[in-house]
């Protein structure tokens, strides 16, 4: 079925900044246990009212659950929830998710089958005047650009036709703080970046607080004003899309947001010394395991004689980029580099050819090493 819908109402071109002065929710020390898996482990989180947040990690990390709970669809086994000063769970306080005023988007849309466009939309409305709740329809559907669907079934929706009607039901009741568990999943990857496009700007537009969940660090980096990466139940990283991609406080982190390259080795004075050079160590203790890592992006190539001499493994043409696997001559790291192609980029490079790299040393993070990285780096040691 077509995907294409009107855009979005240009009503609301411009964007509310957050205000991140007032917050809409603050989340502390939450906990979650299903039997013997723990699945938030004391998560605590603030959101500035305006303000949107994309909770990043694996499936498994609780990302999921954390969103739940602060729909209160689950209760936790601990900590204390806060919207907009009122306390939503605590010591002996539950409030029901009926009277949160807090929206939620579902992965799957949930929009009825037997309902039509606007009685899906109208369905979190009830209970108010008959002329309030059809001026309010109209305008959230007019706003996410599918009034010309008021009349059609779910069945006959295509997805982003789909996903702009559930946009519009879970904005119908103005909620405080709107959830959106992976919206744009469902969509291919060319309607997904559209629809994901549109959407932050009707929801930057409106103001809208609004806490993202996906498993996309392409989309986590593109889509909130701020990532918080969970991994086992807990806040492994959090901070705005650049610094995080740029600078990551932990090797978990820097993995996780992209492709990257690690030299390993051991902390001496201060420093670790690598095969493409000696780069600071900053809170790290001397014999301590590290990794200088660093993206794909940071190498240069050079002739062989003016830097560290590695050895093509293997090209790869991408398009706007191309990928080309390598070996340091001396150790034997494996290294990936990017380079923008053109119709003549590489034509002079062949596998098994050897080449210089210079690395940028700013763009080097030198961060503690995993418990994966000590195996390997064993492992390494054993078979010399």
């Amino acid at each position: 079925m077509n995907d294409v819908t009107r855009p979005v109402s240009t009503k609301f071109a411009g964007a509310i900044a957050p205000d991140l002065t007032a917050w809409a929710l603050t989340a502390h020390d939450l906990r979650r246990r299903y039997g013997a898996t723990t699945a938030l482990d004391g998560v605590s989180l603030t959101l500035g009212q305006g303000e949107i947040i994309c909770l990043l990690g694996a499936s498994g990390c609780g990302k999921s659950t954390l969103l739940r709970l602060i729909a209160g669809v689950e209760h936790p086994d601990g900590g204390t929830i806060t919207l907009a000063g009122r306390e939503l769970v605590g010591p002996g306080r539950f409030v029901e998710p009926e009277t949160r005023n807090i929206g939620f988007m579902f992965q799957e849309y949930a929009l009825f089958p037997h309902l039509n466009v606007g009685a899906n939309v109208a369905f979190g409305l009830a209970g108010q005047p008959r002329a309030q709740v059809q001026a309010r329809v109209a305008e959230v559907l007019a706003v996410a650009g599918v009034s010309h669907l008021a009349d059609r079934f779910p069945h006959m929706l295509s997805g982003g036709e789909q996903q702009r009607v559930a946009l519009a039901r879970a904005l119908a009741p103005r909620p405080s703080i709107l959830l959106m568990d992976e919206p744009f999943s469902n969509l291919d990857q060319g309607l997904r970046e559209t629809v994901r496009g549109e959407t932050l700007r009707l929801l930057r537009g409106l103001g809208i607080t609004a806490i993202i969940v996906t498993h996309d660090p392409q989309e986590a980096l593109a889509t909130g004003d701020r990532v918080v990466l969970m991994r086992h139940g807990q806040v492994e990283a959090e901070g705005r899309p650049r610094a995080l991609y740029h600078a990551p406080p932990t090797l978990y982190a820097a993995r996780f947001l992209g492709p990257g390259n690690s030299l390993p080795g051991r902390v001496a004075a201060g420093h670790l010394d690598t095969a493409l050079g000696r780069f600071p160590a900053p809170g790290l203790a001397d014999g301590q395991p590290a990794v200088a890592f660093f993206r794909p992006q940071a190498l240069s190539l050079t002739a062989p004689a003016e830097g560290a001499a590695a050895r093509i493994l293997a090209r790869d043409f991408q398009g706007e980029l191309e990928r080309i696997d390598m070996a340091l001559v001396e150790g034997g790291q494996h290294l990936q580099i990017q380079l923008p192609a053109s119709p003549f980029a590489g034509d002079d490079r062949r596998d098994g050819d050897t080449v210089g790299l210079r690395l940028d040393p700013g763009a080097v993070r030198v961060l503690a090493a995993e418990a994966a990285d000590l195996k390997s780096g064993a492992a390494q040691t054993k078979v010399k």
